[in-house]
């Protein structure tokens, strides 16, 4: 199956407009990521998606392209569907966090192993894995 990232990035989008607030979008900014690279910290960029604050908004299966200015200047910013971290509203920060690039956009082989995700040699630890969070 395709990844669900994107079609989950336009629904929130839609949802957090649909109530007002402000998208906001945290972005891991990897080198193929087009982004002002001033505003870059810790390489990641969050940025403000609203309406109101950039044009031509294009939220596709493949990448995320919008253009705004930064600093006064005009640019075109395009990122990939897989670098966008996180979608949420700047007023209250509700929305919806993704994986890490590479950790756990995949699905699970087929046979996975059991259910409570421990097995041999693993101490009894229980794996860290994908969750659900809530969204009022």
């Amino acid at each position: 199956m395709t990844s669900s990232r994107p079609y989950l990035i336009r629904a929130i989008y839609e949802w957090i407009a649909d109530n007002d607030m402000t998208p906001h979008l945290l972005v891991d900014a990897a080198p193929e990521v087009v982004v002002p690279r001033e505003y870059v910290e810790a390489g990641r960029i969050v940025l403000n998606v609203a309406p109101m604050a950039v044009s031509a908004l294009s939220i596709g299966n493949e990448e995320v392209t919008f253009s705004a200015r930064f600093g006064g200047r005009p640019m075109n910013v395009i990122i990939p569907v897989d670098r966008v971290l996180a979608i949420y509203t700047r007023e209250n920060g509700q929305g919806m966090m993704f994986a890490e690039p590479g950790d756990g956009d995949e699905p699970p082989p087929e046979g996975g192993g059991d259910d409570n995700g421990s097995g041999p040699g693993d101490s009894g630890a229980q794996k860290k894995g994908p969750s659900l969070r809530v969204v009022k």
